[in-house]
């Protein structure tokens, strides 16, 4: 692929999103080509079908091709699932050298030592993110280089994902001819297209709540303080609406995009009439209830998964709101009232070019790749070492 040329695809559990773009003067991407399909073979952001899942990608691809008018060479690939772990890990070195000035290679090598540790067998290290550093004990230095210290020590957030799932999805994009560039947690791509600078610095939680997924990051002082992902997404929202209804699944989706709030008292209910869709009747106040009960739910389990990583001051973070879930109406108010923290609607960053439909939370993992690929390339080309080693066991 040309040097100025960026793609990502977003591997979801309901669709597949390629990205194929090119880099403008502004040195932002300029969105030449889209391709949104319904995913097939994909099961709470795992493979569970090679030949669906390949086929999928396929058609994705395929798609973003016709609208950019060239063939995808490579791309940046998101992943997620339950497999996906975090740890965080402690590095220090002396500074001996010189007059004990901090260089870019004592900060490889405090890094090299931070991520020193023994994974259970089945697991690979996905990325090795700096949270903070430390110069002789004065502590929340977020960039060391050109600093005097006797010591340098180094907080860092380790995610992790298992070997076969990270495998899988590798040889489903490549198995269509796509080169597959580098290995992104979603949450963290979506990062990139839905927070600001001043979000990730003051602390914030995004939770992209997708189809089989709900990905989650916590930011402080700059930096990934935290990562993980919950099995549990607008799967649920749309199986509890179709049981509590009598209804299948594909009628009770499209009823909760077209009809699901959680503000029981918005116009549209026409004063408590019924939902008349497709020759069934829908009491308003019955759907939103049972969208509102599920949705709160989610909240908690977040708050409680941050109640166990000894977070220093979970009140003073604020919520954004990424995937497709975050288009119900109401979701930002019913979070700030569940969680007690001021909460947003998080939608991607406008990009140039044939990106309209891009303006949307369900989009925010694919924008976000390509972000990340622009202000990640050389920081985390890492994972190269790491793809090309997965690709030597699977070819």
């Amino acid at each position: 692929m040309k040097k100025n040329r960026i793609a990502a695809i977003d591997v979801g559990t309901t669709k597949i999103c390629t990205i194929m773009a090119e880099v403008g003067d502004t040195g932002l991407p300029i969105v030449l080509g889209v391709g949104v399909v319904p995913s097939g073979g994909l099961h709470r952001g795992m493979v569970s079908d090679f030949n669906e899942a390949k086929k999928s990608i396929q058609m994705s691809v395929k798609k973003a091709e016709q609208s950019a008018g060239y063939k995808l060479e490579s791309a940046c690939v998101g992943v997620t699932g339950k497999h996906i772990g975090s740890v965080n890990n402690h590095g220090v070195i002396s500074i001996s050298h010189g007059k004990h000035i901090v260089s870019p290679q004592d900060l490889e090598r405090v890094l090299e030592i931070a991520q020193d540790i023994e994974l259970p067998q089945g697991r690979e290290m996905l990325h090795v993110i700096p949270r903070s550093y430390s110069l002789d004990g004065q502590t929340g230095i977020n960039n060391p280089v050109g600093m005097y210290a006797n010591r340098l020590d180094a907080e860092t957030n380790i995610i992790t994902a298992a070997t076969t799932s990270v495998q899988n999805l590798i040889k489903c994009v490549s198995s269509n001819g796509v080169e597959v560039e580098d290995l992104v947690l979603a949450p963290l791509a979506s990062a990139e297209a839905v927070l600001t600078e001043e979000e990730k610095q003051d602390g914030a939680i995004l939770a992209d709540i997708g189809g089989g997924t709900t990905d989650v990051v916590v930011f402080m002082n700059g930096s990934a303080y935290h990562a993980f992902v919950l099995p549990v997404s607008g799967y649920q929202v749309t199986r509890d609406i179709s049981i509590a209804m009598g209804i299948s699944y594909d009628l009770a989706e499209d009823i909760k995009k077209k009809y699901g709030s959680v503000i029981p008292d918005a116009e549209s209910w026409q004063n408590g009439k019924d939902i008349i869709y497709d020759n069934f009747s829908i009491p308003y106040d019955k759907l939103s209830e049972i969208i509102t009960t599920r949705l709160a739910e989610l909240l908690r389990l977040i708050m409680i998964e941050l109640s166990e990583i000894n977070y220093p001051n979970v009140a003073s973070l604020c919520m954004i709101l990424s995937g497709g879930a975050a288009n119900i109406p109401g979701f930002a108010e019913l979070a700030g009232k569940t969680t007690r923290l001021p909460a947003r609607i998080g939608v991607p960053v406008r990009l140039s070019g044939v990106s309209d439909a891009l303006s949307n939370p369900m989009y925010a993992a694919g924008v976000g790749l390509l972000l990340w690929k622009l202000r990640n390339n050389e920081k985390h080309s890492r994972n190269a070492n790491y793809i090309s080693r997965i690709m030597g066991k699977l070819f």
